[in-house]
């Protein structure tokens, strides 16, 4: 059954805004484009210097459903927080002001909820995305032509890095049954959000300075605490980024914020009493990757000379991270790289075990196969190159 048979819910898209002038029309006209009708577009401008409040006042002058939240700069997870609160939709989505949607997204994704039961079966809704690269070359990857205000460029995208893998033997399903979107980028902004749910087990985002990664803790309070979850493997939302090197000058900057925000996620998981070994194996996965992000920051800022209290906390905060995670785990997990190993068993004070070479090298081929499938040649080569 179609939604268009059926009363047509009314869907929230909260956009939190803060200095994305430059992408932020794209953004709004990809919602105002959607094939899906019933829906409320809740602007959220965080304090601005730039033009994006013009912007969304010129935009919101055409379009009445166009809500605009005017406020001082509070941070990414404030204000996603504020336009939940002040969403009446029954399904709630987050979409990012310097990326843009497929015009069927909502559809689709309102199609996929009504297939397996709506809303008294389904609590989020979620589906792949395009990772964008503005201005690459890569002859495997599908390139497209788009405008933005101030360029006329190529972007090149790639499917994410979990399209393809998750593969629910039944739908609803809970997170135990779709790992995968546990272990790349947390990629919230690709789903629905039942709105009660979030109320009921007061789920809402980290509030904390700047960007801050409040997504992280956000993914495991709403995936991990008994939500059922449907999945679509098409891509429908495009999101623009940098690649590891990102990352990497994040944590040069910020050399706490990629462990602080693993901890809350583990958190989480121990109010919640949560035992799954599909969670508990991601979330060591990604603590070992930001623990060696955080180390290689350490580094990076010793040599540039730089040792202020957050060079301290960041090491304290390596040191609590190692603690919580088990040896066992670690050292079996064919998707830790030695060097990984070796930093966790060092800071616990462990003999490293002898590395399973077999089962490491069976990860790396399926990997390798993967990357250069879902990614084309030159990216996989680029991603290689920026982690080494």
């Amino acid at each position: 059954m179609s939604h268009a048979q059926i009363t047509q819910p009314l869907v929230s898209l909260i956009v939190p805004i803060y200095n994305v002038a430059d992408y932020l029309e794209q953004c709004l006209a990809s919602i105002q484009a959607q094939t899906y009708k019933n829906i409320e577009i809740i602007c959220v401008n965080d304090g601005s210097t730039d033009s994006s409040l013009s912007l969304i006042k010129t935009c919101a002058a055409l379009d009445s459903r166009i809500v605009i939240i005017d406020k001082p700069n509070e941070g990414y997870g404030a204000s996603c927080n504020c336009g939940i609160a002040a969403a009446h939709g029954v399904w709630i989505a987050i979409v990012e002001p310097d990326d843009y949607l497929e015009p069927d997204m909502i559809a689709t994704l309102i199609n996929l909820i009504d297939t397996y039961g709506g809303e008294k079966n389904v609590d989020i809704a979620r589906s792949a995305y395009w990772r964008i690269f503005d201005k690459q070359k890569n002859n495997l990857a599908y390139k497209k032509r788009f405008n933005t205000r101030h360029s006329n460029t190529i972007e090149t995208r790639i499917p994410c890095a979990y399209k393809g893998r998750v593969k629910p033997k039944k739908q609803p399903c809970t997170i135990d049954s779709a790992e995968q979107l546990l272990l790349h980028h947390p990629a919230i902004w690709t789903a629905l959000y039942r709105k009660d749910f979030l109320a009921t087990h007061n789920i809402c985002f980290k509030e904390i300075p700047g960007a801050g990664w409040a997504d992280n803790p956000f993914l495991i309070e709403s995936h991990c605490c008994g939500a059922r979850i449907v999945y679509t493997d098409v891509c429908l939302y495009n999101y623009r980024e940098n690649g590891y090197a990102e990352a990497t000058l994040f944590a040069q900057t910020h050399p706490t914020i990629p462990l602080e925000r693993w901890n809350d996620m583990m958190d989480i998981v121990d109010a919640h009493t949560i035992t799954s070994p599909q969670v508990r194996d991601s979330l060591i996965v990604r603590g070992i990757n930001y623990a060696i992000l955080t180390n290689n920051a350490l580094i990076w800022r010793e040599k540039q000379g730089i040792n202020d209290t957050n060079d301290q906390q960041a090491r304290t905060l390596l040191t609590r991270s190692f603690n919580r995670m088990d040896a066992q785990r670690v050292f079996a997990n064919p998707a830790i790289a030695p060097f990984g190993k070796a930093l966790f068993a060092q800071a616990r004070g462990l003999s490293l075990p002898k590395e399973n070479r077999f089962t490491r090298s069976i990860y790396l081929i399926k990997e390798g196969i993967f990357r250069l499938k879902n990614d084309g040649i030159a990216q996989t080569f680029k991603s290689l190159k920026e982690r080494h």
